[in-house]
């Protein structure tokens, strides 16, 4: 059993940093210094808390955002273990959604990388307070010193070294708190006890110390006064001041240790107890569906229960639970939970806290903890619960729309169905992840955030669900129209003994100037040369034609069809002859007339940093794009806006990432269609005619 903890006693802590910087193995041991685990797991021996699904172990990365809660001193800190690399970025905003602050984890050897970058931007935008953790201090090449100057070029004076390491041949054997002015040595594990500072220590201390005076400084008018004055502050002054200032973001700590050997975990639970806010002291945005007023309400346990669910996590093996944070009340087992969003009840039979993918059974909930509900078949991530009759609606987590797509088939023929049912289950849990019928092209696509994403969707397929897909390049979706106008005769006649069968139309065929419709149909017949009664039948001939052009069999756009002449026999005349001869003038008429190619459009926005902007410029005039824009928005970057055909964007998130080490991100959306050059036409059309 774990123990119940009031709002004041929890904190929630998301571990956001670059992939590989070390965030599961730094969760990893302070489950391990808190007691939650006897022995510490690895990454690369895949026995950690945090990454157990299958593929995590293989590839020695995090998928999924784990939840990990461990009890220090009388607080429950929930830690949000979440993915580094950016493909699995839906599973960091999901954790984001429920944090109250955030530690960034920077490896001390590989220093402040893009991931870095993303996860402070990622604490911009949701507000939250945040500390940065240097980690792998026992390796030779970490450099704390190096990792602080460029988190001070990078984010400013806000930066505030609560340690400086203590090294000695090589070693790591202790810190020095900067606050306090005091070493600190290692004795085992994670625990230290006082210890003298080195004089060696002296230059980097005085700087770090400054680092730490001028972040305070900056807190208030009267402190900086004093700063600039020579004055000194006194240690209560500090403390309170980082008190105060860490919650509203403006200053952050940094700490150092190691996660391997756990050293320094005590420290670090010791500032998140000490300046991270508890839920009580945060505010959650709501919408109140009585009267669609916005709402900014309180984490309060006197209220009647509420809570959101932020993460579904669906599991052949331990079945499907949803991750709840508590926003209002107690919840109890065996509660009537109404879900707002749709307007149904269940049971909450049993309660639980997951670690890793255990299941922990709880008495009850406070509001502001997280914790998990089962076999809960309404559930779905975004939806608020409470009692019957609540009208109010918490914000569900905002997730990346999903840009990166390719067609997928099945392996085995009869596994579509299956196929079905195991996606729909991976979408329940990764709300990036889409699958779209494209019915034009006859094809299925899976859409995502990136390549390796889409990877790791296959083989969880064939592992957990025991079927299997190929990736393919997809088709586009192009069309067909014409250039010139035309006049063709199209006759159908058959003999065959009893009636025949005789259709016979002259047909004008133009261009509408109207790409948004498929056709306009009109006739111009004199003296009923064909029968009123006929005319719906030659429409439908022009409507059956349109489905499937005669240059590569897409859809054609843009025609203008008109009947003007034909001639019909009183009894072999039939509205399925004059739709065959239709069909017949359409074919032949169509390629008499300048058949050409129109290519899908999309209006793509890159941002990027400012450096980077040349290249993504040089990339675009490759992929026939017409650049349309450059905006520069804060923090040194800019959006560059360009029309580019959507075919030259397929396998663009990867060449993105490449060219800007990651950084780069990127959006668009359909604009209109474009006559595809001739080298791309006829590249389709031949490839066309070999399926054919």
């Amino acid at each position: 059993m774990m123990n119940v903890y009031e709002s004041d006693k929890i904190r929630n802590v998301v571990i956001l940093g670059h992939g590989g910087s070390g965030k599961t193995t730094l969760v990893e041991a302070m489950a391990y210094v808190t007691g939650a685990v006897k022995r510490q797991g690895r990454v690369t021996d895949g026995n950690t808390i945090s990454d157990y699904d299958k593929e995590e172990q293989k590839r020695q990365f995090s998928i999924s955002t784990s939840l990990v809660p461990v009890e220090y001193d009388d607080i429950k800190v929930n830690l949000l273990d979440t993915p580094g690399y950016y493909d699995f970025v839906g599973e960091v905003e999901e954790a984001l959604n429920v944090a109250d602050a955030a530690i960034i984890v920077v490896n001390g050897k590989s220093g402040v990388e893009v991931g870095t970058e993303k996860a402070w931007e990622l604490c911009e935008k949701y507000n939250l307070p945040r500390m940065i953790f240097v980690t792998g201090m026992d390796d030779d090449n970490a450099s704390f010193r190096q990792v602080n100057v460029t988190l001070n070029e990078k984010f400013g004076r806000k930066i505030a070294p609560f340690h400086v390491p203590i090294r000695e041949d090589g070693k790591f054997v202790g810190f020095v708190n900067v606050v306090k002015m005091e070493g600190r040595r290692f004795t085992e594990g994670s625990d230290y006890v006082e210890g003298e500072i080195p004089d060696y220590l002296d230059k980097h201390l005085s700087m770090s110390r400054e680092s730490l005076i001028e972040a305070v400084a900056e807190t208030s008018e009267e402190f900086m006064e004093r700063y600039f004055a020579g004055e000194e502050f006194t240690y209560d002054e500090i403390s309170s001041a980082l008190r105060e200032h860490v919650i509203d973001g403006s200053v952050v700590p940094v700490l150092c240790g190691t996660g391997l050997n756990a050293q320094g975990m005590n420290a670090l639970l010791l500032a998140i107890q000490k300046y991270f806010p508890s839920p009580k002291q945060c505010k959650i945005n709501a919408n109140d569906l009585s009267n669609g007023e916005l709402l900014r309400l309180d984490y309060d346990c006197t209220k009647h229960v509420s809570a959101k669910v932020f993460k579904t996590i669906v599991d052949p093996f331990i079945g499907k639970y949803s991750l709840i944070k508590m926003v209002t009340g107690v919840l109890k087992p065996d509660t009537a939970i109404y879900n707002v969003n749709k307007e149904e009840e269940e049971k909450a039979a049993r309660l639980y806290v997951l670690r890793g993918k255990e299941a922990i059974e709880v008495p009850e909930l406070h509001a502001g903890d997280i914790g998990a509900l089962t076999k809960m078949n309404t559930l779905t991530t975004g939806d608020t619960v409470a009692l019957k009759g609540a009208t109010v609606v918490y914000e569900a987590p905002k997730v990346s729309v999903p840009f990166t797509y390719k067609a997928y088939t099945a392996k085995n023929k009869g596994d579509e169905d299956k196929i079905a049912g195991a996606l729909a289950k991976l979408m329940d849990e990764d709300l990036t992840l889409k699958a779209v019928n494209d019915a034009e092209n006859h094809q299925t696509l899976l859409y995502g955030i990136g390549d390796q994403q889409l990877e790791v969707v296959v083989c969880k397929l064939m592992n957990r669900y025991k079927v299997e897909i190929e990736l393919t390049k997809p088709k586009f979706a192009f069309r067909e129209t014409l250039r010139k106008k035309v006049s063709v005769q199209g006759k159908h006649k058959k003999q065959s003994g009893g009636h025949g069968q005789y259709g016979d139309v002259v047909m004008e065929f133009e261009p509408s100037g109207d790409l948004e419709k498929a056709y306009v149909f009109e006739e111009r017949v004199v003296g009923g040369a064909v029968p009123r009664n006929y005319f719906p039948a030659v429409e439908k001939g022009v409507q059956e034609c349109v489905v499937k052009g005669p240059l590569a069999g897409y859809p054609v756009v843009g025609l203008k069809a008109t009947l003007v002449d034909g001639s019909y026999h009183p009894v072999d005349s039939s509205e399925m002859a004059f739709k065959m001869a239709t069909i017949l003038a359409f074919k032949k008429g169509f390629m008499e007339a300048g058949p050409v190619l129109l290519e899908p459009i999309n209006t793509l926005q890159v941002t990027v940093p400012n450096q980077y902007a040349g290249d993504i410029m040089g990339d675009l005039n490759k992929r026939r794009g017409r650049v349309l824009g450059m905006d520069h928005i804060p923090g040194g970057k800019q959006v560059i806006t360009a029309d580019v055909p959507a075919s030259e964007l397929y396998g663009y998130s990867t060449d993105l990432r490449s060219m800007t080490g990651g950084i780069g991100d990127f959006s668009y959306e359909f604009a209109r269609y474009e006559q595809a050059p001739g080298d791309v036409q006829a590249k389709e059309v031949a490839e066309r005619n070999k399926e054919n």
